[in-house]
């Protein structure tokens, strides 16, 4: 697969899963009654919001396919941003 593509289809991912944790319910309403379980924690905090969520999406995908500490850095800080302006771009209500 051209490197391109890949990043693409990364970012695709990154944003679906944040989407799914912080937007919806889930299938079987999962992810909303786990959201429930957290509530006004850290985590349960953390699930609210589409940026900070984006983050660690996207940090789990850059140590997957991040070889070095500074490339884990540099691909989080890119699958979080390119999954915010997705979000962005495909949600009128984001703020």
């Amino acid at each position: 697969m051209p490197e391109l593509v890949k990043y693409f289809v990364i970012v695709i991912v990154v944003w679906r899963v944040t989407h799914l944790i912080s937007s919806e319910d889930g299938p079987f309403e999962i992810i909303f009654r786990v959201r429930k379980l957290f509530g006004n924690s850290f985590m349960g905090k953390l699930m609210d919001c589409f940026y900070c969520l984006s983050i660690w999406t996207g940090l789990i995908f850059a140590f997957m396919f991040g070889t070095y500490y500074f490339e884990v850095i540099i691909l989080c800080l890119y699958y979080s941003g390119a999954a915010i302006l997705l979000e962005k771009l495909t949600n009128k209500n984001f703020q």
